[in-house]
């Protein structure tokens, strides 16, 4: 179980955060200069060095998002040039990309940021750059929004890229894209010229992610248990019925996959900064029956958000950084593994700490709304939580210190059901090494508390 510090303030980790934007600078500036985009994404590092994996272009986004954000900390020009050169000249195909369900990855990262820094002020205003940024966001919300199953319940979803039968629990988090593409004005055009509300297939993927693929401990099977996150759901694509719960990374459809927990505490959490953005007529004229008022969906969201929130807790270590998977098998012969902080180098199962950051950003969004909102016990709980977390992954072993290793943060897992990671030699599971999500969900979780220490503009793409 997590053992948060009640008393951690975000100005206490100002002097990690100017570490790690240091260390970050030199691993951004090399990894530019070393690799080529005709050769693919980086995904994960393999002996410190990034390698692409060909299995679905969705990482692209995070690296040139890392030389945004060190421009947004640091103020380095070199940096905002680096992102701002990359989205022009390799972002474009990500925009229009049909065959995947990343959109909010990639194209927020880049473009989101981009305009979110001019909104602020940060960078010179510019009425074609603006526009540029907003129509490469319009498109892409459309483009997400097109990828549609529709359920036998009223309800919908955006599909994974294994087919129109797939729900994935990562992909509540692209609905930023959504998000951001109805904010500004923009619909989905159909057949027959039908505008598809990119509100509505928001609020129906949102609560068909809640209702399959997150457990209220209702008893829905018998693993129902408050809080569990399964990876995938699986539809018959000929009525839209719900079959059965799956997974793809995870190591079971009755157990949780954390990182997929996370994209859905994530999700959730940042998502409720944008209804506050939402009028209720908006609401209402999306006409979604399930959640038919502002109020009816904010609850909705919340209490999906908590729900993962303290399962999340009761099943992660002391230190805030989870086991790969909370059913793994190798978990029953390390006994007492919750009660201690975690061991990457154990010999039984890999942590995850890519997981762990996006989950940190998860509690720190979810307990200031909370808080904000007058439920300051939870709110109070959750920041500390978020707070706590980060503590540990700004800190060794988790964060690299090693000039010559391009990653950020360190233990991360992608695919452990398939073997992807590497292996060190000498050691029996995946440790060492670093993703490209886990590195950016660090970067932007450090500008995020940066920010908080320095009672900043807060860090938002609901504002712009």
């Amino acid at each position: 179980m997590i053992n948060a510090d009640q008393h951690l303030k975000p100005a206490d980790l100002q002097p990690a955060l100017n570490r790690f934007f240091a260390l970050a600078a030199g691993k951004i500036r090399a990894l530019d200069a070393r690799w080529n985009p005709q050769d693919g994404t980086p995904v994960f590092t393999v002996d410190g060095r990034y390698t692409s994996r060909g299995w679905t272009e969705w990482t692209q986004g995070f690296q040139f998002g890392n030389a945004i954000y060190q421009f947004d900390a640091t103020g380095d020009q070199q940096f905002l040039q680096i992102g701002r050169r990359a989205t022009v000249e390799v972002m474009a195909s990500h925009v229009s990309h049909m065959g995947v369900h990343d959109h909010g990855f990639n194209n927020v990262s880049t473009y989101g940021n981009l305009l979110r820094l001019m909104s602020e002020g940060r960078i010179a205003e510019d009425r074609w750059e603006r526009e540029f940024y907003r129509l490469a966001l319009k498109i892409s919300g459309a483009v997400q929004a097109a990828r549609w199953t529709p359920t036998a319940d009223g309800l919908g979803f955006i599909h994974s890229f294994n087919g129109p039968h797939s729900l994935f629990s990562d992909t509540v988090r692209s609905l930023r894209m959504l998000a951001l593409g109805h904010r500004f004005g923009h619909v989905l055009m159909g057949e027959q010229d039908q505008k598809v509300s990119l509100l509505l297939r928001f609020l129906q993927h949102a609560e068909a992610t809640a209702r399959y693929n997150v457990y209220f401990g209702r008893g829905r099977d018998s693993y129902d248990v408050r809080g569990r996150v399964v990876h995938e759901s699986i539809f018959n694509v000929h009525n839209g019925v719900y079959r059965c719960p799956s997974t793809q990374q995870g190591y079971s459809p009755f157990s949780t996959w954390t990182r997929g927990l996370a994209w859905v505490l994530c999700g959730y959490a940042e998502e409720l900064e944008f209804l506050a953005t939402v009028d209720q007529r908006e609401i209402a004229a999306a006409g979604l029956a399930d959640l038919p008022t502002k109020d009816a969906v904010i609850e909705r969201f919340i209490q999906t958000a908590t729900a993962a929130a303290d399962f999340f807790i009761e099943n992660t270590p002391t230190d805030g950084v989870p086991y790969w998977d909370t059913g793994a098998p190798g978990l029953a012969r390390m006994p007492g593994y919750l009660d201690r902080p975690a061991d990457p180098f154990n010999d039984y199962e890999p942590v995850d700490s890519s997981a762990a950051a996006i989950c940190a950003q998860g509690y720190l969004r979810l307990g200031r709304h909370l808080s904000a909102h007058g439920d300051r016990a939870a709110g109070s709980r959750y920041v500390q939580t978020g707070l706590s977390i980060a503590r540990t992954l700004l800190a060794e072993p988790y964060l690299s210190v090693d000039a010559s290793h391009e990653g950020m943060l360190l233990h991360s897992i992608y695919h452990q059901p398939n073997g992807w990671d590497h292996v060190p030699r000498g050691r029996r599971i995946a440790s060492g090494e670093s993703c490209m999500w886990g590195d950016y969900h660090l970067m932007e979780l450090a500008v995020y508390l940066q920010r908080l220490a320095a009672q900043g503009p807060y860090l938002t793409f609901f504002g712009v």
